[in-house]
């Protein structure tokens, strides 16, 4: 499965990137991993490794431990094999054909219009070259390579208790080097879905397209707390406001591609009596510098487009006057901060999706909590919200969070490790958004588990980069890690 190319070839550890170069050139978005995972298989099995497909569609691949290891205590290294796929309104990447096209830049492995895939292609390459390996020390070896993390953790949710042997887990997943991570939020979904018959367009109405752009957008989790804008909620502000001046009939509004991302571009398409125009465009200037004022130092390059368009059927105004104002108060970002542990989010939302049209529509929330009564409050509260005007909310997808262990003696480990090899201290951190480690751990009892892995910014949006060094670095860290769990 390896290919390289100059770029990657130039990289250290070599092994590790040209696995990563593998999945780079081969389209992973989530339910849809099916060519990567099966050329990972074929791949193992031609090294010699016995591996399997289980009924959840995952990849386990099992590696014998060194000669004289055999006693050793077994080991799962565990990544997931699916990326979020988002891309700038200008790139026309087809992220169901196209490869991923990164570059490197300043010490940094970038791609530029789209995410790179390195949350969580580093931890697949990762576990990949240590499986190709033939001058590690370690003791008997799993490879959990999960599917459908992204959209829902299906492959988690499916794996099967008994099938893994290792009672030590490392997980490869999260995105600061020098930290170990012992917790992990769990979340739920909360799926809204109205419909009405559409009305057609006033005939002496004009069609409008209301645009918004520009947003840094992030990882629903993990960038929450840094109150970057959300363009859903954004757009339906403006709207909300165009619809107090002027006799606005709203036919389309849309925005957000993946639940766990802070949706960064949404347009919208109404229509106006005709010859209100120029007010229309003053008036949206105004928003666009009073949201420009509030986001100054967040999100600069907030953009608000407007052009004609053709409008034929509109939302009947009793409906319009419903998602406009529910959408408007609908809550999202941070609605607590962690108590228990200073500095983390313990409680949040992010209105990720919406596609409305002249019949209605849906969007999604997803809240994420380190305690699940948290979490479960305020999808009651959304719940309760959408309720007030007879439309339909409903939970879907729960998944457990990680309680921290702190008495871990892996993590005890993992800290001697990284101590002895890098001469200072590392950090045990708690991360508000959701890892697999939950869900796998609830299934398999006593499971001790940690997760570590390379520094990584912008995560689930375009721009998405990885630090390189830190990639050699965390190699480093996982075969001595390895090597001491004698």
């Amino acid at each position: 499965m390896n290919q390289s190319n100059t770029m990657f070839s130039s990289l250290q550890p070599a092994r590790v990137w040209a696995h990563f170069a593998t999945l780079c050139s081969v389209p992973r978005p989530s339910k849809d991993e099916a060519a990567l995972r099966d050329g990972l298989l074929a791949w193992a099995l031609a090294r010699g490794l016995a591996a399997e497909v289980d009924t959840a569609g995952n990849l386990i691949v099992r590696k014998p431990a060194t000669p004289g290891w055999e006693k050793s205590p077994g080991v799962v290294l565990q990544a997931h094999l699916d990326m979020v796929c988002q891309k700038n309104a200008d790139s026309e990447h087809d992220f169901s054909y196209d490869p991923i096209i990164p570059e490197c830049r300043d010490g940094w492995l970038v791609a530029e219009k789209t995410t790179l895939g390195a949350d969580n292609g580093i931890g697949v390459a990762l576990i990949l070259a240590v499986l190709e390996s033939d001058d590690i020390a370690h003791g008997p070896l799993e490879a959990l390579l999960t599917v459908d993390e992204e959209a829902g953790m299906g492959g988690a949710r499916g794996l099967v208790p008994g099938v893994l042997q290792g009672r030590l887990m490392l997980n490869l997943d999260t995105e600061d080097w020098g930290e170990f991570y012992l917790g992990c939020a769990g979340g739920l979904d909360v799926n809204v879905v109205r419909h009405s018959p559409a009305e057609p367009c006033p005939a002496s109405y004009e069609g409008w397209r209301l645009t918004l752009q520009g947003l840094r957008g992030g990882h629903s989790g993990v960038d929450i707390h840094e109150e970057r804008g959300n363009a859903i909620k954004l757009l339906v502000r403006t709207l909300h406001g165009l619809a107090a001046k002027f006799p606005l009939r709203l036919a389309k509004c849309k925005g957000g591609t993946a639940r766990n991302a802070l949706p960064r571009e949404a347009e919208a398409i109404f229509a106006l009596p005709a010859g209100l125009g120029q007010p229309l465009a003053e008036a949206v200037a105004g928003w666009e510098k009073t949201l420009r004022d509030e986001l100054s130092g967040v999100d600069d390059g907030l953009r608000l487009l407007l052009g004609a368009c053709a409008v034929s059927s509109v939302l009947p105004v009793a409906e319009q006057g419903v998602w406009l104002s529910s959408l408007h108060a609908a809550p999202h970002g941070v609605r607590r901060m962690s108590r228990r542990v200073p500095g983390v989010v313990e409680t949040s939302n992010n209105l990720g999706m919406l596609d409305l049209g002249p019949n209605g529509g849906t969007c999604n929330f997803m809240v994420r909590s380190l305690v699940d009564c948290g979490g479960q409050a305020l999808a009651d509260e959304i719940i309760s919200l959408w309720a007030l005007s007879g439309t339909p909310a409903l939970q879907d997808g729960h998944y457990p969070g990680w309680a921290p262990n702190p008495d871990s003696p892996l993590l005890k480990t993992c800290q001697e490790v990284y101590r002895r090899d890098f001469g200072t201290e590392s950090k045990v951190q708690v991360i508000h958004a959701g890892l697999e480690c939950g869900i796998i751990g609830a299934k398999y009892p006593g499971m001790d588990i940690v997760s570590f892995g390379p520094t990584i910014r912008g995560a689930h949006a375009p721009g998405e980069r990885v630090e390189i060094a830190s990639v050699e670095r965390c190699w480093r860290l996982l075969t001595a890690i390895l090597a001491e769990l004698r």
